[in-house]
């Protein structure tokens, strides 16, 4: 094989899942268009949710992240198995609105949470490890 043959082989090679993506989308949409139904994407509950961190621990990995569909907010910490974290969650009034205990390695979900703005510490054994601020839009 020369080279030139080489080179087509192997492009087809790297276009062919784009290919196989692209006609299993349409034909997704032709199945749908025939049967009336519309492919649509759900909207979420919550237009944002923006996690900003003042105090970043480097010596515990604490992670809160909002969902895929911006609903939810993620507490997880990738520390020591057997310490407790907490997580608490004020609204700018300082009323306590949300707590969650976790221990290491471990993962809850926070939600129910109104639009608005909010302050959140996380600590370990009365060590206060980070702290920022949640904006729900």
């Amino acid at each position: 094989m020369n080279p030139i043959e080489t080179v087509k082989k192997h492009s087809y090679i790297r276009t062919l899942p784009a290919l196989l993506t692209i006609s299993i989308l349409f034909a997704a949409v032709a199945a749908n268009a025939s049967t009336g139904c519309p492919l649509s994407i759900p909207a979420s509950s919550s237009d944002t949710i923006l996690v900003q961190k003042q105090i970043t621990s480097k010596k515990h990995r604490i992670k809160l992240y909002p969902g895929v569909e911006q609903d939810v907010l993620f507490f997880s910490v990738r520390g020591s198995e057997e310490k407790v974290y907490q997580l608490f969650l004020f609204d700018v009034e300082g009323n306590l609105i949300k707590q969650a205990n976790i221990k290491g390695r471990q993962t809850t979900v926070i939600d129910n949470i109104e639009k608005g703005n909010y302050l959140f510490e996380v600590f370990s054994e009365d060590e206060r490890i980070e702290n920022g601020q949640v904006i729900i839009r």
